[in-house]
């Protein structure tokens, strides 16, 4: 059986909010996104938050990186 994922109640808006000011995403970050993608409990709004983010990693704005974190 496969455990539930709970996500964090503000963890979409802060990611959203962390990948706009540093400008990329880390592992770690895109785990929190893959996760947040498989819950079917999620609000219009985290969705829209999720195709944000697509979005701007799509057009260039904000950047992949292998990074486990963005602590350095």
């Amino acid at each position: 059986m496969i455990p539930k994922v709970q996500l964090l109640q503000s963890a979409l808006s802060d990611l959203f909010a962390q990948a706009n000011t540093t400008g990329y995403l880390t592992l770690g970050d895109r785990y929190g996104l893959m996760a947040a993608i498989l819950d079917e409990s999620l609000s219009e709004e985290e969705r829209r938050c999720i195709d944000r983010l697509l979005r701007a990693v799509y057009r260039g704005k904000i950047k992949i990186v292998d990074d486990l974190s963005s602590l350095r």
